[in-house]
This record gives C-alpha cells, structure tokens and sequence, in this order.
C-alpha cells in the first residue's frame, strides 16, 4: 500500500460516502470491513471493502472516489466487485469445439467434422465414370458401393473405428460389467443380437430385446444380460393326469 501522505487527505477520509456506494451496488451480496485504501493518480483514492457472500471468497468491494482540483466536496467515480489473490475463479476460457464433450449435443446444435479430423478419411462416391469403363460395367459397379455403403464423402478411418471399437468396449455395452457378470449367455449366441456390418460386426451388434437397458444399443458379441433368449423359467407346471375318481361333474336328473 502506498505511503499515507500520498493519498489525498479528503477522499482518504470518505470511507462512509464509499461504503454507502458499494452498499447501493451490492444488494443482498453485502458489504464487509473496510480493508484499506489505495492510491489511483492525483486526488483519486480507491476504498476496499470486504464482500461477505459465500459464493464470493476473496472478492472485495473497491469504490474509488475523487475531488476535483481545490474542490472541497469528494465524489464517487466508480464501484466495482474485483477478485484478490485467493479468490475463486471461473477456469481458463476454451472455445466451444474445445469444451464439447462426448454425449453434449443437443436439438439443434451443429458440430462441423474438420478437415482434419483423424477419425474420418476420404471415401468413394462413384460419383464420376472412368472413361475406359462400359456404362453397364459402371452401372454395376456403383450398385455395390451403394450396397456396401462407401458411396460418401467421407468414411471412417481406421483410427475412427478403433476409437469406437474402445470406447464401446469400455462403456455399459461392453463385457466388463456387473451385468455381462451375471449374465446366463453372451450376445453373440442371442435371438436378439443383431450384428453390425464391416470390421465392427466382428466385434459388435445391436441389441433388439426392448426389456433390456441395452434396448437399439450397440453391445459387444462377449456382452450379456438376464434377458437372454435362451434363458428359460427355472420351473413349469406340470401336466396333471385325469382324477382317479369323478368328484367335479353333477348330474341332474328329472323326476
């Protein structure tokens, strides 16, 4: 803090006039204990002032007051809630492509994929006929990549679909789980597993069974549940044979 003699003596001394400002500006945040003064420039003064609410540990209250040149009367400049050495702060600003995280997307929002995005590469839309090929040689070529699904822009990487292949692994649909633990069969050997095509399908499938949390999830082949459709009722009734002796039926005569 500077030395005493050089804060201007009559904004030094309007610590009330300051503390009625910051009150007016703080509401039901409070004000707190005056903690001192600062010098600003030429007969400009700041006040420090204490801010008692919870959420705001180590912020204070800084009024800075001012007096005009051989002026007698000492005004209020500024108030503002500043953070001190220990306060809490809010953490480092990132852009948002950086603060999205896995499962954020919501209605409506847009995520562009980079340019160089390594889970994607190049893929083959057949979309230009060679000239040395016969247009029903094309014709046919085109309906298989249509049917193997490689007519897009872009495809999965080999990186992209480690990435998945790992991260499906590691969540609820994989086999290291309470419930694949308890399970009575995997869903390779299931009704209910329906595999996917590609690389993947060796690997996983999706889930058709709606009493299951894994219900239109992708799930590993070494997956499992109690839901399982080889899994039968651990007891039936069984078949009584007809009575020995007749003791429902009533016969009715007419006299």
């Amino acid at each position: 803090m500077p030395a005493a003699e050089t804060l201007d003596r009559a904004c030094l001394d309007a610590v009330e006039l300051a503390r009625t400002a910051a009150v007016q500006r703080a509401g039901v945040m409070g004000v707190g204990e005056h903690r001192g003064a600062l010098a600003e420039g030429t007969r400009v003064v700041t006040h420090l002032f204490e801010c008692p609410h919870p959420g705001y540990p180590g912020w204070s209250w800084q009024v800075t007051v001012a007096r005009a040149s051989r002026a007698r009367a000492v005004t209020v400049s500024e108030v503002t809630l500043l953070p001190g050495a220990d306060a809490l702060l809010a953490p480092a600003w990132l852009p948002w492509s950086e603060r999205i995280g896995a499962g954020d997307l919501s209605p409506g929002v847009i995520m562009p994929t980079p340019d160089n995005d390594p889970r994607v590469e190049p893929g083959f839309t057949a979309a230009d006929m060679p000239p040395d090929m016969e247009p029903a040689e094309w014709s046919a070529t085109r309906a298989v990549v249509a049917e193997l699904g490689l007519g897009r822009e872009r495809v999965l990487s080999p990186e992209g679909r480690d990435d998945a292949a790992e991260r499906w692994l590691a969540g609820d649909g994989g086999p290291d789980n309470p419930m694949t633990a308890q399970a009575s069969g995997v869903c390779e050997t299931c009704a209910y597993f329906v595999a996917l095509t590609g690389s993947l399908g060796r690997v996983f499938g999706v889930c058709a069974n709606e009493y299951t949390p894994s219900d239109g999830q992708v799930v590993s082949r070494d997956h499992g549940c109690g839901a399982h459709s080889d899994t039968v009722e651990p007891s039936r009734g069984e078949q009584l044979p007809a009575p020995a002796w007749d003791t429902l039926t009533i016969e009715s005569s007419i006299f």
